[in-house]
């Protein structure tokens, strides 16, 4: 009987959405296990074969979950607010909410198509307003407790979308999601105070089983240094405040560098001799992205401050000052003073503009041919310093520049702040109004959800503000507090927002009264286990879980961190080992997978491809093998026998392979777990039937990776019930060891017989057996035995002249 893929994975999908098979329950005295993968943004094109990699790898682990008696949540929802879906929408003079439902029905029609076990009782989308009332009123927590404020501040100003960018949509100096290149433009901002945050976002890592890369790029986004600030004198009479990691170094200090944005530039105005250089320097400096400014390659740029200069306060001496682009106002104080001995970019920078290098760790100067790292050694050339080790020249000017009032120690972080204003439609609204007699006042917590109102475009102001900002009748209202005439924020949220917190609402999708119960939150909170790519592990999981520590703050949630694990996977690349892209033409659509070959095929292919956390390449020709497997396991009927346990002849093996698939599981193998149980569908073939037992235990095995074709054969099979509802097959660890084994025979080092012998043979009966093999005694015949030697569970060795 030919296996009909497509109409029992239909069959059985529709089965599991009638019974609602999947639904987690409110009953919170079981076993809880959470599992969460990233909510998709439901794009035009729909899902790539990448998507199903990570979907199809938690999936696996919650089915095993189920039959192991957990209650389980695998939700999913839709990141559905954003600047693809608005460009659309301008573009086809189509409502971006219509849009959205349209990618949503399309999305959500391919993931049940794969048969995955979300609960889609929980489904949430980020444009819903019951959803973004709850982004809405965790905004306006943040500002009552003065961490959302706003700021004039220059900011990164994407040209082809038309809207502001946080410093981490910027990617090579162009706009991530769009390429458009990136400038600097001063602007009034929302922002959150992340910054606050920055030192548990560290140290909370420890509370938590994250994969080292995911922990590594968390810390390094963050950035964090010790050093010191440290007051510069300036002929100007005022302080110029820097902040280095090296205060060891000030006697090597023969300039400094002020970034163009540097508030003393407008405040020394009238004293700057060549004021309109520095002007048309600030302009220049305007057109570039962060990222081309401190590119470690670039030549670099400066204009030197004729009339002021700065003064070292170690010795006294008088240092010029140079505007450069290197120096950036968002990271410490917007000021740097430079050791050209010490640091190379510095030391191109002085050699360029002909300035003084004055080496202040011995061994440690970067233009010398053996240059070593100056992070350690002796001091030189630093009065006080000289003779000291770096470390010990460190605590020893912070003393004395606290002494004399001249710095302080001090903590620094390249985190910034996250600028959380954009200006474009199709976002969640900022709840605040601007109010002149009252100021920045919140929308009432009652009037939540506030939304957008219906606009005839979606094209931003000439002046880059939000479409919004048009519609006199929106903007123009009341003021909460006082009564009188105010104006609406016409600026949107970020994308980020939706997803920094869906996680919760899935504990309880349909609250009206909270984001969810505190009994909802505190049962299924933190989720155990978080899947998802590489690329949000500096953005998306940085945002989530300063959200999720403010809110445990304010008494929202339980837990200090939201995610107890998190993994990642590696991407699925073409055949020609490329990243998938249309302009490639190598992507690859899910659907004529599964309208091919299958949806369980296509899901026990994607596991089996590679190392589940490496990339790895699309295989045509892998994936009819996947195929193959699986009508092999259906075409084990015909062999079928009675039998309540497990046969003498497979029953290591069986249980061998029970134990590899449990542990696999876990630690993410998927494709070993796949081999091991290719190979016991081979033991069980070679033996030329298979009895109801070990049948039972294989499909409990293979329905983690294909759900359907081992429903229906436990169906067919009349097993009993549905087979999502049974137990997990468990082993004994005694049977996992083989009985016998073989050993290699050798006469003079080469194999004359290979012998099954007892795993427990002793080294003299082994002997003893490989001397009355009859090719053994041939070999050895008239010749005199030297040497004997038993290799454990491995090989015989006899020695003969």
């Amino acid at each position: 009987m030919k296996y009909n893929f497509a109409e029992v994975e239909k069959k059985w999908q529709d089965i599991w959405d009638a019974k609602n098979v999947f639904a987690a329950t409110n009953d919170f005295s079981k076993p809880k296990f959470y599992a969460l993968v990233e909510f998709p943004y439901p794009s035009g094109q729909g899902l790539h074969v990448g998507h199903p990699r990570s979907y199809t790898a938690l999936d696996i682990v919650s089915r095993k979950r189920r039959l192991e008696g957990y209650n389980v949540l695998y939700p999913m929802g839709w990141d559905a607010f954003g600047l693809p879906t608005e460009n659309f929408a301008m573009k086809n003079h189509i409502h971006p909410e219509v849009v959205t439902k349209q990618n949503v029905a399309h999305f959500k029609a391919q993931l049940k198509s794969l048969g995955l076990s979300f609960d889609w009782n929980r489904e949430i989308n980020t444009t819903d307003p019951n959803y973004f009332k709850w982004t809405q009123w965790i905004f306006l927590q943040f500002f009552k407790k003065g961490l959302a404020y706003k700021k004039e501040m220059a900011v990164n100003w994407c040209t082809g979308c038309k809207v502001v960018l946080a410093n981490e949509e910027v990617v090579g100096g162009v706009c991530e999601r769009c390429g458009g290149e990136v400038v600097h433009k001063v602007k009034s901002q929302w922002m959150l105070k992340i910054t606050e945050y920055a030192e548990r976002l560290i140290n909370d890592l420890d509370l938590v089983d994250y994969i080292d890369r995911v922990k590594v790029s968390q810390i390094n986004w963050i950035g964090k240094s010790t050093g010191a600030n440290v007051n510069f004198g300036t002929t100007a009479g005022d302080n110029l405040l820097v902040y280095t990691t090296r205060p060891d170094t000030l006697f090597g200090a023969t300039y400094m560098v002020i970034s163009p944005e540097h508030s003393f530039i407008e405040k020394w105005a009238d004293k700057i001799e060549n004021l309109s250089e520095i002007k048309a320097y600030q302009e220049e400096a305007a057109k570039k992205s962060d990222f081309e400014r401190t590119e470690l390659v670039k030549e670099k740029t400066g204009v030197e401050i004729k009339g002021i200069r700065g003064i070292n306060p170690v010795n006294g001496k008088e240092v010029p000052i140079f505007v450069a682009d290197y120096v950036l106002t968002s990271y410490g104080t917007g000021a740097i003073m430079a050791v050209p001995a010490h640091d190379t970019r510095d030391w191109e920078f002085a050699k360029k503009f002909d300035l003084p290098i004055v080496e202040v760790v011995a061994g440690g100067n970067v233009q010398e041919a053996a240059f070593t790292d100056c992070s350690t050694g002796v001091m030189v050339n630093s009065d006080f310093l000289t003779g000291l080790s770096v470390e010990d020249a460190k605590v020893k000017i912070i003393e004395w520049l606290t002494k004399n009032s001249k710095g302080e120690k001090k903590v620094n972080y390249k985190l910034r702040d996250w600028v959380f204003s954009r200006q474009r439609y199709w976002g969640e609204p900022i709840p605040i109004v601007c109010c002149d007699k009252c100021g920045y006042v919140p929308v009432p917590e009652d009037q939540l959800p506030l939304q957008l109102p219906q606009v005839e475009t979606y094209e931003q102001t000439e002046t880059g503000e939000s479409p919004l900002a048009k519609i006199d009748s929106w903007v123009n209202t009341t003021c909460p507090h006082c009564g009188g005439p105010a104006k609406r924020e016409t600026d949107t949220m970020p994308q980020w927002a939706g997803s920094s917190w869906y996680f919760m609402r899935y504990c309880d999708p349909t609250n009206n009264d909270a984001i969810a119960s505190k009994e909802a939150l505190d049962y299924w909170l933190p989720v155990d286990w978080y899947n998802g790519g590489m690329e949000h592990t500096t953005l998306h999981l940085l945002y989530s879980r300063f959200w999720h520590k403010f809110l445990y703050d304010i008494g929202v949630v339980s837990t200090p961190e939201p995610y107890a694990k998190r993994t990642s996977h590696g991407m699925i690349l073409g055949e020609n080992n490329e990243k998938m892209s249309k302009s490639r033409g190598n992507v690859i659509n899910p659907d004529d997978i599964v309208n091919e070959f299958g949806a369980d095929t296509m899901r026990l292919y994607e596991m089996f491809i590679g190392d589940f956390e490496k990339s790895a390449p699309w295989n045509s020709s892998s994936i009819k093998g996947c195929k193959r497997f699986l009508e092999r396991i259906w075409n084990l009927q015909e062999i079928l026998v009675d039998g309540d346990e497990f046969r003498p002849e497979v029953e290591t093996p069986m249980h061998k392979t029970i134990k590899k698939v449990t542990e696999d599981i876990e630690n993410l193998k998927f494709n070993t777990a796949i081999a091991a149980m290719m190979a016991l569908l081979n033991n069980l073939t070679d033996t030329g039937k298979v009895n109801k037992a070990e049948l039972r235990a294989f499909l409990v095995l293979i329905n983690p990776f294909a759900p359907h074709l081992a429903e229906e054969m436990w169906q067919v099979l009349h097993f009993g019930g549905m087979l999502n509802q049974q137990k997990w097959v468990t082993y004994d660890e005694a049977k996992c060891k083989e009985s016998t084994i073989e050993v290699v025979v050798q006469i003079n080092g080469k194999i004359k017989a290979r012998l099954n012998v007892a795993a427990d043979i002793t080294a003299e009966d082994a002997i003893a057996a490989a001397k009355q093999d009859a090719a053994v005694k041939a070999a050895a015949e008239g010749k005199n035995i030297v040497k004997e030697i038993y290799v454990p569970g491995k090989l015989v060795n006899i020695v003969v002249k």
